[in-house]
Parts: C-alpha cells; sequence; structure tokens
C-alpha cells in the first residue's frame, strides 16, 4: 500500500510540475511547440521543423541492476526517445547521450551501454552526436535526448483528436516487465507512413499505460472516450503476469495499466481508420480499433454485458520500480 501511495504521489508531482512550467517558461520566437506533448518543436530552418524529446532512465526504476544486461538498458534508453520522435511522426536524426556512472567499472558499463545502443541507432540512421559521462559513488543513470525533423506530411500531436473519430492501437498491451520493455522497436516506420498516407488527427505513444496515456490525449484534445474493453490487443506477456503477479489484476488490467508498452494510440475519422485496418500489414505491427472519442469528457469503458462505465486511468507512475 506504502508503494502505490507513492507512486500516486511522485505521479501527481510530475503532472503539477509539467502544469507550472507550461504556465512559467517564456514564449521563445523559435519555440513552436513546449512541455506538455511527446517532444518540443524547435523552428531551425525554413526547410523543416526540429523536434527534440528526453528521457532519463536509472538504475531501481527503469531497469535494475546487476540482474539486468546492460546492453538491453542502452538499447531502451535509446528506444524511449525514439518512441517519443514516432509518436510525433518525426523522422529521427541524432542523439546526445549522457551517462552518470557508477564508479566502480565505470568504463565497462558505458561499453556495455553502447553495445546495445548502438545497433539500434544505425537501424534507424540515428547520429550518437555527443553528450557528458560523469562517474560518483551512485547508481547508474542515463539521460539520452533525441533530435528528429518533421517531414512533409506535418507533426502528428496529441491536440488534434475529434469527437466520432476511432481510436487505434498498435500491437498488444500488457506484462511489458516481462521483457517487452528493453526489447521493443520503437513505431517509427510505422507513424512516418501512416502520417504520410493518412489523415490522422492525434497521436500518443503509450508510455505509461493505454489508460493514462489515453486520458492525456484527450486532455489535450478537450474530449472524451469509451473503449470497447473487450477490442483491447491483450498481449500473451500480459496472460503470463496476471498468473505470476500478486496484485491479482486481470490480464486485461494489466493492458490498461502495465505502462512501458511503446506502442502507438491514434485517433482518426471512421473513414481512414477503416481504409487503415483493411489495408494493414504484418509491418504494422497489429492495428486494433479499440474505441472512439466523444465529445462529452471523461474515459469511458464498455463491458461484455454493453453497460458503460468510468474507467480508472492507473498506469506506470515514475518513481515506482519497474
Amino acid at each position: 500500500m506504502r508503494a502505490a501511495v507513492i507512486g500516486d504521489y511522485v505521479g501527481w508531482m510530475e503532472r503539477q510540475f509539467v502544469e507550472e512550467l507550461r504556465l512559467r517558461l517564456p514564449a521563445h520566437p523559435q519555440l513552436r511547440l513546449g512541455v506538455g506533448d511527446d517532444a518540443a518543436v524547435l523552428r531551425l530552418s525554413q526547410r523543416s521543423d526540429c523536434v527534440v524529446t528526453s528521457d532519463l532512465l536509472a538504475d531501481g526504476t527503469h531497469f535494475r541492476l546487476p540482474s539486468d544486461d546492460l546492453r538491453r538498458v542502452g538499447r531502451k534508453a535509446l528506444a524511449v526517445n525514439l518512441s517519443d520522435l514516432a509518436a510525433m511522426a518525426a523522422q529521427p536524426v541524432a542523439a546526445i547521450v549522457s551517462l552518470l556512472l557508477p564508479r566502480n567499472g565505470a568504463l565497462a558499463t558505458a561499453r556495455r551501454l553502447y553495445e546495445g545502443m548502438l545497433p539500434l541507432a544505425e537501424e534507424f540512421g540515428v547520429a550518437i552526436a555527443g553528450g557528458d559521462t560523469n562517474c560518483w559513488d551512485g547508481a547508474l543513470a542515463i539521460s539520452v535526448t533525441a533530435i528528429g525533423e518533421t517531414t512533409p506530411a506535418g507533426l502528428l500531436r496529441r491536440d488534434g483528436a475529434k469527437a466520432g473519430d476511432c481510436l487505434l492501437v498498435s500491437g498488444a498491451l500488457g506484462g511489458s516487465r516481462l521483457g517487452k520493455h528493453f526489447d521493443f522497436t520503437p513505431r517509427v516506420r510505422e507513424a512516418l507512413r501512416w502520417q504520410r498516407d493518412f489523415d490522422l488527427h492525434a497521436g500518443i505513444d503509450i508510455s505509461d499505460g493505454l489508460a493514462i496515456d489515453l486520458r492525456r490525449l484527450c486532455e489535450a484534445s478537450n474530449c472524451g472516450a469509451e473503449v470497447e474493453l473487450a477490442n483491447v490487443p491483450v498481449s500473451a506477456a500480459a496472460e503470463r503476469w496476471a498468473a505470476m503477479s500478486e496484485t491479482r489484476l486481470s490480464p486485461l488490467e494489466h493492458a490498461l495499466s502495465d505502462g512501458e508498452d511503446f506502442e502507438l494510440l491514434l485517433a482518426a475519422p471512421p473513414a481512414v481508420a477503416q481504409v487503415m485496418l483493411r489495408e494493414q500489414t504484418a509491418a504494422d505491427g497489429r492495428l486494433t480499433q479499440i474505441g472512439h472519442i466523444t465529445a462529452e469528457r471523461g474515459i469511458r469503458g464498455r463491458d461484455a454485458a454493453n453497460n458503460l462505465h468510468d474507467l480508472p486511468t492507473a498506469g506506470y507512475e515514475h518513481g515506482t520500480p519497474n
């Protein structure tokens, strides 16, 4: 119970701090989109806009040493940032990597982290453009800042969903702590293709859980949503985690709240959504329609008996160990 209270508090603190920043940070002529979305957007030239995102990963929260492989940790540190760029339909360009390394074995740790990171950077054409490295007597922390650029298709943002839009999700959800949170492939290619070929209204990556990230999309778009609970794609890992876990959550509850799936949640007009579903390929990672956007605020779920009820927006709260 204490861990849950701490997690709730940290999550509230993060939301409160973000809102304070939104109100306090001064306007800047080159900042097109600042705090509050998956990434910032800077105008650096007339050709395209620069899209910037940053994530900090720490031992004990996002991974656990020595049990987790440092190569998988390094890969994840870059992958979570590429997922943010995917959520904006931005083309990755470069990354800045800063490491705060435990003093004992620092060089070997750094090498292993990069062994995991560099193949992913090569796969997505990302230049590791610089960063910083320091040592201390504490636990490992990794900060990666990823830089992307907009394409002629434009940005995909959280704030464009409209009443009547269909909600689509890629992949299957839940149970990520059994391995997916290290080994997922960011949906960069899919996002760029969908943004190019279809009239998408809004999108977000599912980093903290479907329910909580859907709430964020709806808050940004001043709308609500209804979720067909039977349609939520539950992963095999969520089934296994439900059988193993002491939380006694169902596989569906894990799919709604586990977090760190790093799939994409999209809002698209019904006609567009139907074409996307009909024309999807194996490379699209299984698109599923899970509900629709409503004009009425709030997130509701429709159960097997066709009853609507408020959907708890539980999710992965930063500060709670993985």
